[in-house]
């Protein structure tokens, strides 16, 4: 394995395993104690790779409750996660190879975003605050091999999706992404209940019900409304919403988006250049072929595609779930 990196290093952890987030060997990603793994309810796409999702937190701090957003953890806390692919996706006793692992560090001065590459042999993650890339091979569901080159984003590429009004923020961990249930000593519990049980999370409602809760949008029993719309929010909405880098695209893709115009019916792209594929409108109900939306979705050309970070590839399944909620709309 060759990964393609500079040498800029920053004052931060040389290592992944100097914060000592996990226990035994560090390949195994065996949260230590203060560290709490997580699911959440729909993944943002990143070239099909798999994710390993933890959180830190200090001794004696607590996280706060936040309907609306992310939860509100304290200085000091650590999101921490790990991509990885399964050499044979049939069989996971056939390994994984881990590529690296992000780590978002909550400081007095705001969030901190390092990329931790790990190495061929599998014992440790370097920072590598530039970036980098290698050459992925696995064999998919069908058994077909497939190929890639995986990019690792740079400190400026991850502010980039971060950031809202100029603010490094985490993405994943909002109450309605980790309301879900999880897996905990052999016990299935709501994610919530058990942070909450934990004396960690403060100011969780009593009751469930009143928790916001995205859809999962790889659920085919789920409403296909929901599901597209929680696709578009984790994929989309981490710059389309009104105080994220696409702002002045008028296209806000967030959850809790009514205005249809601004969730893009119908709307005209303010400025798409050759990204617009000669299409008049973002989304038209009925009609997924002459929707932008669905075109950038399609496309690899990196003037063209979107989102611009996180993959390389077609994520053909959100494809096929976007054109057929699209072709499902009244006209």
């Amino acid at each position: 394995m060759t990964f393609n990196v500079s040498n800029q290093q920053k004052a931060y952890n040389p290592t992944l395993s100097a914060y000592r987030f996990f226990k035994g060997d560090i390949k195994d990603q065996i949260p230590s104690e203060r560290v709490y793994p997580y699911e959440l309810n729909s993944p943002l796409f990143s070239d099909y790779a798999h994710k390993l999702r933890f959180i830190h937190l200090p001794s004696e701090t607590t996280v706060n409750y936040n309907p609306d957003s992310v939860l509100q953890f304290p200085v000091g806390t650590s999101i921490v996660k790990t991509f990885y692919y399964l050499n044979d996706e049939r069989n996971e006793s056939k390994g994984r190879r881990l590529i690296e692992t992000r780590v978002l560090i909550h400081e007095e001065d705001g969030w901190k975003s390092l990329p931790y590459i790990w190495n061929e042999g599998q014992t440790e993650a370097y920072l590598e605050v530039a970036g980098g890339s290698t050459e992925i091979s696995y064999r998919n569901e069908k058994g077909e091999k497939r190929q890639l080159t995986y990019s690792v984003p740079n400190m400026n590429q991850c502010k980039s999706c971060h950031e809202r009004n100029g603010t490094m923020t985490p993405i994943g961990p909002s109450a309605r992404q980790l309301n879900r249930e999880n897996i905990y000593q052999a016990v299935s519990k709501n994610q919530l209940s058990h942070l909450a049980d934990e004396g960690i999370l403060n100011m969780l409602p009593n009751k469930l019900s009143e928790v916001p809760k995205l859809a999962n949008y790889n659920d085919p029993i789920a409403d296909i409304d929901e599901r597209a719309k929680a696709y578009l929010d984790i994929n989309c909405a981490h710059c389309h919403n009104k105080a994220g880098q696409a702002q002045t695209s008028g296209l806000y893709l967030d959850w809790k988006q009514s205005d249809h115009t601004a969730f893009g019916f119908n709307k005209s792209p303010i400025a798409a250049g050759r990204g617009s594929g000669d299409l008049k409108y973002d989304i038209v109900p009925g009609k997924p072929d002459e929707s932008i939306l669905l075109h950038r979705m399609k496309s690899t050309d990196p003037g063209v595609m979107m989102p611009e970070l996180s993959r390389s590839l077609v994520h053909n399944e959100g494809v096929e779930l976007i054109r057929e909620w699209i072709k499902g709309m009244k006209q």
